[in-house]
């Protein structure tokens, strides 16, 4: 009883461990990244004039996005960049997308449209797209995005600065904030999503870019092999497999976009347990190409992926046992797996991350101070989700049979 008690021991203060210290890792490297890259910069409205602009393809992939493409490729065409295309490609979508894409011909001359006979899934549409873009660099965006008109300069700047730099992941902003869930979502992207990125930045690789706004030179797409049309996760499997090819992969965070986010549970699930489940498989497949390549950046990333997995599979354990606990009284065990300050611990650290994380994003949006009351609830609904989302695309990925093409499903987007 006493190996139990020591493992229990063990296990209980490694669930307060590994968030507390993950999350003051995610604040200092944020702050190192804000002092070199972004203080003292031209606001995102104001970028840098370039000596050269080189030919750029704008990468939309459509399917069922009808009540969307018009406002996006509206957007899209509002770039304030004097060379570009927008590559529109419907994969063979059941509504009228590709009607309306026919009809913004005219409309829009930097559009072309490629049509696809059969839905064949987002890597396979991106494929297309690359194919028929004659650009060295590919900026790709989801059909609910409005990309901000300076992004693709930002983009651009960065990879003539860096020629090892094979991606960018931009700084998606929600758009849709008239509920609970959707509130919450703003904070999230501020003090979890651009904090993770500003970090892993700094130290060299990133987990994943965002698939709603990224950004490619070509030929770092081709070296790795193009995106992987049995990928659940296309854009985390692509920024892994890029990097683990030698590419460097960055955050820019002047590239910003405004995107729909689920404003329903269950909307919400689904796309949580799709990312983990699809982010199991891109990581386990990446691991053994990353330690014969010495990537030692991003082994650090993967290894704290699969940290992570183990940590969310304990809280399940712990909170199973808990409410077992509670019901027939397990005598033999002496559990007590949450002391109430490690509790007040751990929130007081994440109410400072969040503040940070807020503080970091205003300059992108004026006002965004005022979502720090929604963040005080986010540990309540988002870390019970992903936990359990993270635990249940574990058990899918040892479990599930393998597709061989990920599938392309129309997301949820707000409430109506």
């Amino acid at each position: 009883m006493d190996t139990l008690d020591d493992l229990t021991w063990l296990a209980a203060h490694f669930l307060f461990a590994y968030p507390f210290v993950l999350s003051w890792y995610w604040m200092a490297g944020a702050l190192i990244f804000y002092v070199v890259r972004e203080r003292g910069q031209a606001p995102y409205t104001q970028p840098p004039t370039l000596p050269h602009y080189p030919p750029v393809s704008i990468l939309l992939p459509c399917f069922n996005e009808s009540e969307q493409v018009r406002d996006t490729i509206a957007a899209l065409a509002r770039t304030q960049y004097p060379n570009f295309e927008i590559l529109a490609i419907d994969d063979g979508s059941s509504d009228d997308t590709a009607e309306q894409l026919q009809l913004l011909l005219d409309e829009y001359p930097q559009l072309r449209v490629v049509l696809l006979d059969s839905n064949q899934g987002k890597s396979t549409a991106l494929n297309a797209g690359l194919q028929a873009s004659q650009a060295d660099i590919v900026v790709c965006v989801d059909g609910d995005a409005l990309l901000d008109p300076h992004a693709v300069t930002w983009f651009v700047n960065a990879f003539e600065r860096d020629a090892s730099l094979g991606g960018l992941t931009g700084n998606p902003q929600i758009r849709n904030r008239s509920s609970l869930l959707g509130r919450l979502q703003v904070g999230e992207f501020s003090s979890i999503v651009g904090m993770i990125k500003r970090t892993q930045s700094v130290w060299g690789s990133i987990l994943t870019v965002s698939g709603v706004i990224c950004a490619f030179r070509k030929q770092a797409i081709v070296d790795t092999g193009g995106w992987n049309p049995a990928a659940l996760t296309d854009d985390m499997d692509l920024t892994l497999r890029m990097q683990a090819s030698g590419w460097r992969v960055t955050y820019e965070p002047n590239a910003l976009c405004w995107i729909l986010m689920p404003e329903r549970l269950g909307g919400l699930w689904r796309q949580r347990l799709r990312w983990s489940e699809g982010g199991v498989a891109a990581v386990m497949a990446t691991f053994p190409k990353a330690v014969r390549a010495r990537r030692w950046p991003l082994l650090a990333v993967l290894a704290n992926y699969v940290v992570s997995l183990l940590w969310a599979a304990l809280i399940v354990l712990f909170a199973s046992v808990w409410l077992l606990d509670l019901v027939v009284d397990l005598e033999n065990i002496d559990f007590n797996p949450l002391p109430t300050w490690w509790g007040t611990v751990l929130a007081v650290t994440y109410l400072v991350q969040s503040f940070i994380g807020i503080l970091l994003d205003a300059r992108y949006e004026k006002g965004r101070v005022r979502f720090i009351f929604w963040i005080i609830w986010y540990p309540l609904l988002f870390w019970f989700l992903q936990t359990c989302a993270a635990v249940t695309g574990l058990l899918r990925y040892v479990f599930k049979p393998k597709s061989k093409k990920g599938n392309w499903v129309s997301p949820d987007r707000g409430l109506t």
